[in-house]
């Protein structure tokens, strides 16, 4: 029976590299110099240190374009709240989404479903198989998934004849 699995995948190496690369860019930018703006990253969290919130988002949109420059979805990231640590001094936390999360992955399975196709759609873990028939009513699915949903990054694995 011919199957496709719906997955949010980031190369973790290539967003540790972009927050290296920033990391190298703050420390050789003059209007950085003297400030305590910094980024760290820590498993799937990375840590946005700055003086301002202006600061901070110039650091913020630093690491996107190295995210961007390096083929990872922006759409992976979740940005917390901006935290005032000491003084004036502020800092964010950021989110790496990895796996399909629970609630998007119901509300694939239940846009499936609704959509009256041949297909069956059954959640596994962090991902969402996709199995039917036919292989065109498989690709009408990935096709009706990928119209739906576009705040989160999906990639479509293992299709199987």
């Amino acid at each position: 029976m011919p199957s496709f699995d719906i997955v949010s995948e980031v190369k973790v190496e290539e967003i540790g590299n972009a927050v290296d690369q920033t990391a190298r860019e703050i420390g050789t930018r003059y209007d950085f110099k003297g400030s305590s703006a910094h980024i760290e990253r820590m498993e799937s969290v990375v840590t946005v240190w700055g003086d301002s919130e202006f600061q901070l988002k110039q650091v913020a949109d630093i690491l996107y374009q190295k995210l961007t420059k390096r083929g990872v979805d922006i759409r992976a990231l979740k940005y917390g709240d901006i935290e005032k640590v000491s003084g004036n001094k502020v800092k964010q936390v950021v989110t790496i989404r990895v796996g399909v999360e629970q609630e998007l992955a119901k509300k694939i399975v239940k846009l499936v479903k609704d959509s009256k196709m041949k297909v069956q759609a059954s959640i596994q873990g962090d991902t969402v198989r996709v199995s039917g028939t036919k292989r065109d009513d498989l690709q009408a699915a990935i096709a009706l998934v990928k119209k739906s949903i576009t705040d989160f990054p999906l990639q479509y694995d293992n299709f199987r004849d």
